[in-house]
């Protein structure tokens, strides 16, 4: 039975939560406990308290990179902090944004206020705080570029910690945060925007969608319109269909493998690395395996865009879980490639 929420003050905590709409697949799962955090300041006595200090702890912002494929036997905390500051730089603004602060709204603010360089990055669902563990990135561009530094709570050190750059050790979908699970809590990331900025145009139609558009000297809003554009027409809507976008990552593999693959796939898609290695195409991989479309139960591949699994309707997460895995293997056996989830996978058995 759900219990009453309880105003803490700055936070709000309710047993035996539901979660199925805190996920955008939409699989019904529950959280021992949740608590909804509205101040960062109030996070270190949230964490003292004790039915959360002795339970294990999942950060949710929207819960779009997120498979839940079972209960979480702990507390969840749902990132609901606002606020944007912005100390301008000459042509360059540093802003920090709160770690509950969607996404989507503050790349759009970021372009109505005149700065370049997240246009890219426009239509990513999800919530800021989330933008650096993950490391997001699409259409040629990822967030790492733009971050000066992330503020967490450390939970193994009990304090506030703020990681510059490099310290966040980023790389492809990859961070410090997802290498130590558990141990960083962010609560606010500061961006360093520039007013102009080279335009990544040379990416999955980007400069064909521009044309068509009639923008023949794009500006960043421009870009953006058209990543709107590509993004509308490859990947199912989260409000529509239950998904998590792009579910598996994009294989990185040595420069031999390529070879040897293309040798009996001519069409192969790979792009070259500067490390000598090169990214491979998840989606070219699951499609040329005949997965594009699969559908067992509720649980599917999307139509429209072989990376994405979708949630017909009443699937579970250990269903989509299943198919996922039943992709894995499929790829590995065809190609000898091994694709790894983007999602964070929760409850998996």
């Amino acid at each position: 039975m759900q219990l009453e929420r309880t105003d803490m003050g700055g936070y709000s905590l309710l047993e035996n939560a539901s979660l199925a709409t805190r996920n955008t697949l939409r699989v019904p799962a529950r959280a021992r406990l949740l608590a909804e955090l509205r101040d960062a300041a109030k996070l270190p006595e949230l964490l003292n308290f004790p039915a959360v200090r002795q339970s294990p702890l999942l950060v949710l912002g929207e819960g779009s990179n997120l498979l839940l494929a079972g209960d979480f036997d702990g507390t969840v905390i749902a990132m609901e902090t606002r606020g944007v500051q912005v100390e301008q730089d000459g042509e360059t603004a540093r802003i920090a944004v709160a770690a509950g602060e969607r996404w989507d709204d503050f790349v759009r603010w970021s372009l109505g206020q005149g700065y370049a360089g997240l246009e890219n990055l426009i239509l990513i669902p999800g919530t800021v705080g989330a933008a650096p563990i993950q490391n997001i990135g699409a259409y040629g561009t990822e967030v790492a570029e733009f971050v000066e530094s992330v503020e967490a709570w450390d939970t193994r050190e009990h304090r506030v910690a703020t990681l510059d750059r490099a310290a966040c050790a980023f790389a492809y979908r990859d961070s410090l945060f997802k290498r130590e699970p558990g141990r960083y809590v962010v609560t606010a990331v500061r961006f360093a925007l520039p007013r102009t900025h080279a335009l990544r145009l040379d990416y999955a139609g980007i400069r064909e969608e521009l044309a068509r558009m009639g923008a023949d000297k794009p500006a960043p809003f421009h870009v953006a319109e058209a990543v709107v554009h590509l993004r509308t027409r490859k990947l199912p809507d989260p409000a529509v269909i239950g998904n998590a976008g792009s579910f598996f990552k994009n294989p990185i593999v040595e420069a031999a493998q390529v070879e040897a693959l293309r040798q009996q796939h001519p069409q192969l898609v790979a792009w070259p690395g500067a490390d000598g290695r090169s990214k491979l195409s998840a989606a070219w991989l699951i499609e040329a395996a005949g997965l594009k479309g699969l559908r067992e139960g509720d649980a599917g591949i999307s139509n429209r865009h072989a990376l994405v699994l979708v949630n017909h309707g009443r699937a579970s997460g250990a269903e989509l879980w299943a198919l996922a895995q039943q992709v894995i293997a499929t790829v590995q056996a065809r190609f000898g490639v091994q694709l790894e989830p983007e999602p964070l996978v929760v409850g998996a058995r």
